[in-house]
């Protein structure tokens, strides 16, 4: 299954770019009303906070595009930002077999993706995806596809400890 939200990058792109303008007249507006008008007051800071938390906000949901590829025998997670140079792109593909578990996380405006996924050296590994811009369907699709591979994991597994079992009792 194929799962990506990057058709949807000049909606994000639109979004910042607004914000980076409310951000920019607001600067701007202070300054007017602080050293000219005089309109407003006090409340003039809030011409600042509104636009610098919006801000902080898109930022801190994380990256924006979200792509996912669970056809074949690996599974294949792109993980980038709308602004190359903001955050460095996540890519990680690795093999089905190897995928122990994954848990979505949820505060408050916020999803993150955990993959637990088998490794030689350490036992696990805990690989880590902002999912916050992918739609409810579509995070529902993902656990789907997830799920699948988690179960059918489980299920080699039984089967293999049965077979050791069977293999060890008839010594």
């Amino acid at each position: 299954m194929r799962l990506s939200n990057r058709n949807k990058a000049s909606v994000y792109n639109f979004a910042h770019t607004l914000l980076l303008m409310l951000v920019i007249f607001g600067i701007a507006a202070f300054l007017l009303n602080e050293y000219r008008f005089h309109a407003v007051g006090e409340e003039s800071y809030i011409l600042l906070i509104v636009p610098i938390l919006l801000l902080v906000i898109f930022h801190l949901n994380g990256r924006q595009i979200f792509e996912y590829d669970s056809d074949g025998e690996a599974l294949n997670f792109k993980n980038r930002n709308i602004i190359p140079f903001m955050d460095k792109p996540l890519h990680d593909e690795f093999p089905k077999y190897k995928l122990i578990r994954y848990e979505i996380v949820r505060i408050f405006f916020i999803k993150r993706l955990y993959i637990n996924i088998s490794s030689k050296n350490s036992g696990s590994t805990i690989l880590k995806y902002e999912i916050s811009y992918l739609s409810q369907k579509e995070v529902n699709d993902l656990k789907i596809s997830l799920n699948k591979v988690v179960k059918a994991n489980e299920e080699k597994k039984r089967l293999t400890t049965d077979d050791d079992r069977r293999k060890l009792a008839r010594r």
